[in-house]
């Protein structure tokens, strides 16, 4: 992977984490999401004027435009793997700091891993 991919894979993770943990936090503000029929579009009106919910979506869609130009000039086999460890990790830690969720040593073990298998892929010719 060229270090303008790594570069660009990283952007993503940022911006793909960054957006899920907004819109996790908009959908909490917002009183959830029930997936019931009766309720739905009144849920989803409440997640569209949630202003933090919002901003969760604009950075999940700029993280998959920026992937656009991640899979037309790198290899996906390499990048895709990083991208979904980077996220795993970043996620799980983010939850953890801002949602106060806990994470077992069994997640931790298979973070480490992850960690393992991270450098391996990005450090692969």
């Amino acid at each position: 992977m060229s270090n303008r991919g790594l570069f660009l894979v990283l952007l993503v993770a940022f911006l793909q984490v960054s957006g899920n943990l907004l819109l996790r936090a908009g959908v909490v503000g917002a009183g959830g999401l029930s997936l019931n029929l009766s309720t739905l579009l009144a849920d989803l009106r409440r997640l569209l004027l949630n202003p933090v919910f919002d901003l969760g979506v604009f950075l999940y869609g700029a993280a998959s435009v920026v992937w656009f130009g991640v899979v037309s000039s790198e290899s996906l086999s390499s990048s895709y793997p990083l991208l979904v460890a980077l996220s795993f990790i970043l996620v799980t830690a983010g939850a953890v700091v801002l949602f106060q969720e806990t994470v077992s040593a069994q997640k931790l073990v298979g973070l480490f891993v992850l960690l393992v298998g991270i450098l391996m892929v990005a450090t692969a010719r």
